[in-house]
């Protein structure tokens, strides 16, 4: 017995500190990438060198995928563009090649058509040598709810486009990176991933799989070259977060698409796994602390505030214009839930501080009494 509590202490103490160190890591690592070029100048311009002179960027007319191309392309890298707007396709592809001065390859593709679009990739891309390949295609819900009011096309669109392309792009393009030893695979996923996201359910559970999908990956081409990189951002003022007039106006939390894609492409090649953006990883860092029964609850509950809010505004709308169709799902760049973790324990209690302000930010302030309330009946 004497040995017994020595022992549990010890056991503890390394067990916080690996749990704290892994919680800083992301905001350390960013860190890190934002003073690198500053001790290495010229280090910008070396995705060109080490991965080859062309990327490719699906997702990529709108939002976060629209602003990595251009990123990439201010970078020096030829783009193969792929999304399935054609027009959109072209003007990006445009843009591109008078700023940049690069080449460009447009693929238009609507990946919930399933596996006739993967063979057409596959013959469009030829013998591209393609070093990068950004996987941001991605579809949401419209608005925030319940699993059955979900029309049954827009759930297996969910899975097909956020589950199926990264996967069947992945296995294409990681063989070809293999045999020539080198190449970049960077999934962007969302910070749903880590806990359960009630009113956006089926999201939620496929950028899970995209998160358990990339580190198997990644461990699977460690020795080959390949470097994999897990993207997960929090709320980016995109298209993709329409739903909310308040997320869309932006804030120190939400970046528009621009700034965030420029901060997440610089931690490309230093970092595997990151938020993308300074504020999202120190969110990351104190919400990770969190008990996932916790956020799950803020969740929710942000989400209920979502839903009658874009309710209020459609009927707002409906006196002047038509509503589209509740079941309408848009095929958009990307979207960014709510925060994500591991439970905590002892740490929750201080964490739950910078919690409840972030959910202060974001939640009519009306709503907190009630929050609370959920909070007291949940403990009785």
């Amino acid at each position: 017995m004497f040995f017994v509590v020595p022992a549990l202490a010890v056991i503890g103490a390394v067990v916080t500190t690996v749990f704290i160190l892994d919680s800083l890591r992301s905001p350390l690592e960013l860190i890190t990438s934002y003073l690198m070029p500053y001790f290495l100048p010229g280090e910008e311009q070396s995705l060109v060198k080490r991965f080859g002179p062309w990327a490719a960027v699906t997702g990529c007319t709108d939002g976060i995928g629209r602003q990595y191309a251009l990123e990439l392309a201010r970078r020096g890298l030829s783009l193969v563009l792929i999304s399935r707007n054609p027009d959109k396709l072209a003007a990006l592809a445009g843009e591109i090649e008078k700023q940049h001065g690069v080449k460009t390859k447009v693929i238009v593709a609507d990946f919930s058509h399933g596996a006739p679009v993967y063979e057409h990739i596959e013959r469009e891309l030829g013998t591209i040598p393609v070093g990068i390949l950004v996987n941001n295609v991605g579809v949401n819900y419209p608005y925030p709810m319940p699993l059955c009011e979900v029309p049954a096309a827009t759930a297996w669109e969910l899975v097909a486009v956020n589950a199926g392309a990264v996967t069947l792009l992945s296995r294409l393009l990681l063989a070809r990176m293999a045999a020539r030893g080198a190449g970049a695979l960077v999934n962007v996923s969302s910070g749903s991933e880590l806990q359960p996201l009630p009113l956006m359910t089926v999201y939620a559970a496929t950028k899970a799989y995209v998160r358990s999908f990339t580190h198997a990956v990644r461990e699977e081409y460690a020795s080959r070259g390949i470097v994999v990189q897990h993207v997960s951002p929090l709320f980016v003022s995109t298209k993709m977060n329409a739903f909310s007039e308040r997320v869309m106006r932006g804030s120190l939390l939400v970046p528009d698409a621009e700034s965030y894609a420029r901060s997440a492409v610089a931690t490309l090649g230093r970092v595997q796994d990151t938020t993308g953006f300074w504020s999202h990883g120190l969110q990351y860092t104190f919400i990770k602390m969190v008990p996932v029964w916790l956020r799950t609850k803020i969740g929710h509950h942000l989400n209920k505030q979502f839903r009658e809010e874009y309710m209020q505004n459609s009927k707002k709308k409906s006196q002047l214009t038509v509503v589209p169709r509740s079941g309408d799902l848009s095929i958009l760049d990307r979207s960014w839930g709510i925060r994500c973790g591991d439970d905590a324990g002892g740490l929750a209690t201080a964490t739950c501080l910078f919690a409840a302000v972030e959910f202060w930010c974001l939640a009519p302030q009306g709503e907190v009494s009630t929050f609370r309330s959920l909070l007291v009946e949940e403990f009785r």
